[in-house]
């Protein structure tokens, strides 16, 4: 019994420890959690915004697992986000300060194929022949159920008509990431990814894009998180509106909108 409440007590000792850093952490490094599809640009607006002295750290990932570390407590300072059905979640739950949240780019769905394979150049259309094209391969995708870039996918299916004929075909990802690599490897036929993603591969070719009334806006919100009073946060909000930050997310097809 005696080991076992030792035990215990170095437990809670470890976890007060691992707090406090985090909360160190937070203090005096701005923390960014955002979207995967955002990578690129965001490297570039981090290195910049760092250049006028700010003092940030970035984590990637899919939406869906943002978000979730953030309703776990992960140290966060802001949350810029793929979709705004993961943003409402949090907005609700009340894990961000509404009044933070803005949107920061608009970006579009596209079909995907590997550069150079068989796959024809269709039109994306009402009762589209998608299934038909993939000659019996699969098609890559964020998870339907809960990554923002399945999410929208799902629904511009339903909206052309084509959903019951390709799910059966679908290879679900982790990410938006994660689908684009199964495209550049070869080990689909087509996949679905944000535009911003296939335009900066060299693997693949962008078959062509959904029609934007299919899925909705693809706009990505930012906020800050409830338990974050990092006073840098207004900084780099001030900084995502200037011409530099405007030009990187240009640069990578993403289409500037905060004000």
């Amino acid at each position: 019994m005696r080991s076992f409440i030792t035990a215990l007590n170095k437990g809670i000792l470890a976890l007060a420890i691992v707090a406090g850093m985090a909360g160190t952490a937070r203090a005096d490094v701005l923390t960014i959690f955002s979207a995967v599809s955002t990578t690129n640009a965001m490297k570039e607006i981090i290195a910049a915004y760092k250049e006028s002295g700010g003092e940030v750290r970035v984590s990637f990932g899919a939406t869906s697992t943002l978000a979730k570390q953030i309703e776990n407590g992960a140290p966060a300072d802001i949350f810029l986000s793929a979709d705004n059905k993961w943003m409402d979640r949090l907005e609700k739950a009340g894990f961000i300060k509404s009044e933070t949240r803005v949107p920061v780019v608009a970006n579009s769905l596209s079909l995907v194929k590997p550069k150079g394979s068989d796959f024809p150049m269709i039109k994306i259309e009402k009762g589209m022949k998608l299934k038909d094209a993939l000659k019996g391969k699969r098609m890559a995708v964020g998870d339907t159920d809960h990554t923002a870039v399945g999410l929208y996918f799902k629904d511009a299916a339903k909206y052309l008509g084509i959903w019951e004929e390709v799910e059966p075909t679908l290879a679900m990802a982790p990410s938006v990431r994660a689908g684009l690599t199964m495209v550049e490897r070869g080990e689909v036929g087509a996949g679905i990814v944000f535009k911003t993603s296939g335009l900066v591969s060299d693997k693949v070719e962008i078959v062509g894009d959904f029609p934007q009334e299919s899925h909705g806006p693809i706009t990505y919100p930012i906020a800050q998180v409830k338990t974050s009073s990092n006073p840098d946060v207004a900084k780099f909000y001030a900084f995502l509106k200037t011409a530099p930050a405007k030009a990187a997310f240009s640069k990578y097809g993403f289409k500037p909108i905060m004000e």
